[in-house]
């Protein structure tokens, strides 16, 4: 039985000066809280996806995971800083407080922010877009509740992410 309580985020964003889009969650799960790493439960399909975009190997390790992210220009984050949650149920997210992105954003080169999933972007746009004013994209979840996508139909709508980059 999951338990409901008020949780702040365990760890800090992955980014580095040269970052230039920023990949938002919502909110670590309790695989993550636990990994103390983004995306650490087994069946989240989002290293499979950023690995399948840039056509590297998938990472295994959190220093794996780290490279990847940083030797593509991305940042990783999550749009909220602390909530009441139950488990990892997104849907049981509550008294939301959202992560101030203002240190990502002036110590790296993020112009392009995409969601991950629906809550990520709901959170980002209510509390975070007014101070930013930069345009998120809302990706489809790489969660495995996110059943309705397949791996490749996810690659296929995260394929935007390298799209801009060209711009």
């Amino acid at each position: 039985m999951s338990t409901t309580s008020n949780i702040v985020h365990p760890f800090p964003p992955l980014y580095d000066e040269n970052s230039k889009t920023l990949i938002l969650g919502s909110f670590p799960s309790v695989k993550s809280r636990e990994a103390m790493f983004f995306y650490g439960h087994p069946q989240n399909r989002f290293w499979k996806v950023i690995a399948a975009l840039y056509d590297e190997e998938i990472p295994q390790s959190i220093d794996e995971k780290k490279k990847l992210i940083l030797s593509h220009n991305l940042a990783l984050w999550d749009s909220i800083q602390s909530c009441t949650i139950t488990g990892s149920s997104d849907s049981s997210v509550k008294d939301v407080v959202p992560n101030d992105l203002s240190m990502i954003i002036n110590n790296s080169r993020v112009d392009r922010i995409f969601c991950n999933g629906a809550l990520s972007h709901k959170m980002y746009m209510k509390f975070i877009f007014p101070l930013t004013n930069i345009k998120a994209i809302k990706l489809p979840s790489t969660s495995p509740a996110n059943a309705a996508f397949s791996l490749e139909r996810l690659i296929d709508e995260w394929e935007v992410i390298k799209n801009v980059e060209a711009d």
